[in-house]
């Protein structure tokens, strides 16, 4: 069992950056695949990165790359750091994860999930 929690999000001017962050409870943390979508409203859950429980893969949605970073650390914690924002990126951010040594890119593929934190980004 995986409890997460996001942090970091808010206002930012477009071109600016945030750092969201994702701590995560649980004895197992190093089997978690972890992974971030984002959902705007009216649109449906989107992916936007993945780590494998290794970190040794990771995979970006096409409109975060280059922009996007993803990274985790062995204190159950996982981030993402967004640079070069755009109004477009406006949504509400979930981090998610799922016990396996690597995940994909479909919301249903994981178990977990997060409260979400706004990001907005104004023009």
């Amino acid at each position: 069992q995986v409890q997460l929690v996001e942090s970091g999000g808010g206002l930012v001017q477009a071109g600016g950056s945030l750092r969201l962050s994702c701590a995560a409870s649980g004895r197992t943390y190093s089997v978690y695949t972890m992974a971030w979508f984002r959902q705007a409203p009216g649109k449906e859950r989107e992916f936007v990165a993945v780590i494998s429980a290794s970190g040794g893969s990771i995979v970006y949605g096409d409109p975060v790359k280059g922009r996007f970073t993803i990274s985790r650390d062995y204190n159950k914690n996982s981030y993402l750091q967004m640079n070069s924002l755009k109004p477009e990126d406006t949504a509400v951010y979930y981090c998610a994860a799922v016990r396996a040594i690597i995940g994909g890119t479909s919301p249903a593929r994981y178990d977990y999930w997060g409260q979400g934190t706004q990001v907005t980004v104004s023009s």
